[in-house]
């Protein structure tokens, strides 16, 4: 395969000599320097010459059949097998650049020819294939990969891949977004892109590094019309079909439905509060409180985790204003972000956006990410999020510690605020040497790489004891308080006020016997 486009290629730099403009500027003088050599006998002479050549060498680099690329009947582009190839030769000629490759679906272009009809959607797919075409470089190609879904293969940066890139997409995106006149009809469409760096495909081959581009764009499209994805190789496979139905979930959450609960964190040293845990809950018109675990795979599978987590930041910034207002002290406010949600370039900017529009510093909102996120995941677009909101000022937890093999070298990749030791290994710490003794080498490490430490999970007084012994500094479990409500998680607060100088876990109130069961796994 290598040896055959390197053919090609041969072929295809002898026609571009032949016919570059430089060469076509020196003909004039070739002719007169024939001329003042040996007169109108060479002149003549390089008059044939010179005219026989570009005949032949046009005759022997023309494209045969053989040679040429099938082609998509309606945009006129090469398919699948040329894209392939090409991607095959930066991984395998030496005088070829590796390259990224970017796959570009048109969102719900199926319901154009349902709209429209046949001939329109091949006219307006024909004429974005020529706009993207247009604004790429020579070097770059484009491919159809399918109704309204093309390729493209660019040479992979010397530096900044990710940034470079990413631009790249944004130009193709606003390419796309131009208005097309349609009859009397103006369409204004969107697009999903999902893209694969060289270095990130699972196997150095051409199928290998799109079929990566082509996992990326379908975890673009579950995040919602016009987004862009990175690949990378933690994502998560789509989810199992559910019982709630994607228009179920879309109302659900934008009639309010999808509320956050509360869970108290506090200090272990002072009984203080130092935080409040955020955890969805779905307040279903016929099934009552339902538990994230009965929905989330469902949201997941719809592509409606992203404004889930837009509804459970509005809410949290809500609440945070509300509790100043009445003159509670939170210091700050959890909530837990995904892989996918962590994957989408505009995340930083959408949290500061609402960090501005609330005027709530950014000390006040504390994001917990998964530790499988961050050791299974190399994804430059995670780690530039992480790292940008730590830098503005937002606390990050590291979640779920212990679960997802992290090392120091992890750890010390992102500025974390603390780890949150997994309820797995607190559960019976006040019987258990083994747990203790586990407990203990967490909190040496934490304590000697500067970083806090929470236990989530803790359920009994005992375990609460044992882990103010061991110096654990910080604690949130149902020896604590449930998940409540913001009402009652205010009225929560105005009681722990009265005894924050004891060293003791807080009941919850009695709300939590008079609210309906929840369905669902608890979390």
């Amino acid at each position: 395969m290598a040896a055959s486009f390197g053919q090609r290629s041969v072929k295809t730099a002898v026609r571009n000599l032949l016919t570059s403009p430089h060469l076509t500027a020196l003909i004039p003088a070739l002719m007169l320097f024939a001329y003042w050599w040996g007169g109108e006998p060479l002149l003549l002479l390089a008059a044939i010459v010179f005219p026989g050549t570009f005949a032949l060498g046009g005759a022997l680099t023309r494209s045969t059949l053989k040679d040429r690329w099938p082609t998509d009947p309606v945009t006129d582009l090469p398919l699948r097998q040329r894209l392939t190839t090409l991607l095959d030769a930066g991984f395998e000629t030496p005088d070829v650049k590796e390259k990224t490759c970017l796959v570009v679906e048109i969102d719900d272009f199926a319901q154009i020819e349902d709209h429209y009809g046949l001939d329109a959607q091949d006219k307006i797919e024909a004429q974005l294939s020529e706009a993207l075409r247009s604004m790429l470089r020579a070097t770059d190609l484009i491919c159809s990969l399918g109704r309204g879904q093309f390729g493209i293969a660019i040479d992979r940066s010397t530096r900044a891949d990710l940034e470079v890139v990413l631009q790249i997409a944004s130009r193709l995106q606003a390419v796309i977004a131009n208005p097309i006149d349609l009859d009397q009809t103006r369409l204004h469409l969107t697009a999903c892109i999902g893209f694969a760096l060289p270095q990130r495909a699972p196997e150095a081959t051409g199928e290998s590094l799109l079929q990566a581009a082509e996992s990326a764009l379908q975890n673009a499209q579950a995040a919602g019309s016009g987004s862009i994805r990175a690949f990378s190789n933690g994502m998560a496979p789509r989810a199992a079909p559910s019982e709630h139905s994607e228009a179920e979930l879309s109302d659900a959450l934008e009639s309010g439905q999808m509320t956050p609960w509360f869970q108290p964190q506090i200090c272990v040293q002072t009984g203080q509060l130092t935080g409040m845990e955020a955890l969805v809950r779905w307040h279903h018109p016929k099934l009552g409180w339902i538990a994230p675990g009965a929905f989330l795979p469902a949201l997941t599978q719809a592509g409606l985790l992203e404004r889930l987590s837009e509804v459970m930041l509005f809410e949290c910034l809500t609440s945070i204003c509300e509790w100043d207002r009445q003159g509670l002290e939170v210091p700050t406010v959890s909530i837990n972000l995904s892989s996918a949600e962590l994957s989408n370039p505009k995340l930083f900017e959408k949290i500061r956006w609402d960090l501005d529009r609330f005027d709530v510093s950014p000390e006040r909102l504390t994001l917990e990410i998964l530790e499988s996120v961050i050791t299974q995941n190399e994804d430059d677009v995670i780690t530039r999020n992480i790292n940008a909101l730590a830098r503005m000022g937002c606390n990050i937890d590291l979640d779920d510690f212990g679960t997802g093999h992290a090392s120091i070298s992890h750890i010390r990749r992102f500025t974390l605020n603390r780890i949150k030791i997994d309820r797995s290994f607190i559960t019976h710490i006040d019987t258990d040497p083994n747990q203790q003794n586990m407990v203990s080498a967490i909190l040496t490490m934490s304590d000697q790489l500067q970083v806090g430490v929470i236990a989530e999970g803790v359920e009994t007084h005992g375990e609460y004891a044992k882990l103010g012994e061991l110096g654990c500094t910080h604690v949130q479990g149902y020896a604590i308080a449930k998940p409540m409500p913001m009402d009652a998680a205010s009225m929560w607060i105005r009681n722990c006020k009265t005894s924050a100088d004891r060293i003791t876990a807080v009941p919850s109130p009695n709300w939590d016997s008079q609210t309906p069961a929840i369905h669902g796994k608890s979390g």
